[in-house]
């Protein structure tokens, strides 16, 4: 994750480059008063950027502690810095060209010829497009603070040869990634709770990250919002990435177990039953199918693997004709170990990618810059006989907002 992030910002910089002397560039025709109010708005534009950047260190205090304020900021950041990527981008495609025209001009310069090839400008409408680009790319992030809370609720249908005949048409809702302590509205959480209970889920399932650090996030108020999910066989949870603390800050390693206890700790007080790799059999008359629940495990970015497959199936092992379905944090799990090492997995349901909160999810087109990273990202894959289904999410993290992803009320009928 580290050199990607790195690589992130090597790229604003370079981009900073481009876009200032764009600025100079698409100025310099105006009136001198215009010019320099124009330009120096620029500067505060990209200083208010910064300081974004590096207010987010505070985020935990003072007037920056309002999520208000870090929504804004992470959003004014992320559509700023995208925007001159983007900006920059096209800038250097037509850097390309000018440079290919110039050198074709030299080429084809007349023998002896002492004349100089003139340098080839830069296309106006490029330099328009940048700024265009630019801006829609901030317009975007900050309209999409609207959508944190326009939840979607999907319905698909999910066909599994194994699946026992009193099993049929059962209905799961998955919901994922809740992210509590990102949340500035307990009333539009609630809403979305009431959403997945007006879907009259027969099992409802959480697939982790409950929390972004720490269990301090998750008030009375949110446990008692949460606490209203039911349903007849039961609501399922795992732990995901950010429910171990890895990414807090902790005086001690005492300090960070008394956290992740508390957060283990709050499944079952919500009715919850955490599966912290083990499996549950779930029974309908005399037919019987798995629900395996695993830690998470991570094949990217450094994530950790306090996963055990091994520990989770154990008892499993012949029991060849029994449809399992296995909760699993994160996607990459499913190609780097299940469809692997464990075949007779029917169904794997995750989430982590949350879309990244960004892009376009129709049934004509899905893409999302999240797919560069994650083979599978968004909705449901198949291999062979085996199925996952990444669930974009229901929270949101780092930027308040979603464009194009919205979080997300999967429901799924076996059949």
């Amino acid at each position: 994750m580290l050199p990607i992030i790195y690589l992130f910002f090597l790229c604003a910089f370079v981009a900073e480059f481009y876009c200032f002397f764009l600025a100079i560039d698409i100025t310099k025709s105006l009136r001198p008063v215009l010019q320099k109010s124009l330009f120096w708005g620029y500067i505060m534009v990209t200083l208010l950027t910064w300081y974004a950047v590096w207010s987010f260190r505070y985020t935990y205090s003072g007037f920056l502690a309002s999520t208000q304020v870090k929504g804004f900021l992470v959003a004014w950041f992320i559509g700023v810095l995208l925007g001159k990527i983007f900006a920059a981008l096209l800038l250097f495609i037509d850097d390309i060209r000018r440079l290919i025209q110039y050198a074709f001009k030299n080429i084809s310069k007349p023998k002896g010829s002492s004349e100089a090839v003139s340098p080839i400008g830069r296309a106006t409408f490029i330099k328009q497009l940048a700024v265009v680009v630019a801006g829609l790319s901030v317009g975007s992030l900050l309209a999409g603070r609207g959508n944190r809370y326009k939840y979607n609720v999907k319905n698909i249908t999910i066909r599994l040869p194994r699946l026992p005949a009193s099993f049929r048409g059962l209905k799961i809702v998955q919901i994922s990634d809740l992210h509590t302590g990102s949340f500035d509205n307990p009333e539009k959480v609630a809403h979305g709770i009431d959403l997945v209970l007006q879907q009259k889920p027969d099992l409802i399932l959480f697939t982790g990250d409950l929390v972004n650090d720490y269990a301090k996030e998750v008030k009375e108020e949110y446990q008692e919002i949460y606490a209203r999910l039911s349903a007849p066989m039961g609501v399922y949870s795992i732990l995901g990435n950010h429910d171990y603390g890895d990414y807090g800050w902790f005086r001690t390693e005492a300090e960070k177990e008394k956290n992740f206890e508390a957060i283990v700790a709050l499944h079952p007080k919500m009715g919850w039953k955490l599966l912290k790799n083990e499996h549950v059999l779930l029974q309908k008359g005399d037919d019987k199918i798995a629900l395996i629940g695993i830690e998470n495990w991570g094949a990217r970015g450094g994530h950790s693997k306090y996963g055990d497959m091994q520990k989770a199936t154990e008892g499993l092992e012949n029991q060849k004709y029994l449809l399992k379905i296995l909760m699993s944090h994160d996607p990459s799990h499913w190609d780097a170990q299940v469809r692997t090492d464990y075949p007779d997995i029917d169904l794997t349901l995750s989430g982590h990618t949350h879309g990244m909160q960004y892009g376009i999810d129709s049934q004509v087109l899905k893409w999302s810059p999240i797919q560069y990273l994650y083979k599978q990202w968004c909705g449901l894959y198949q291999a062979g006989s085996q199925y996952l289904y990444v669930n974009t999410g229901f929270g949101y993290i780092g930027y308040a907002g979603r464009v194009g992803i919205l979080p997300e009320i999967t429901v799924i009928e076996l059949a």
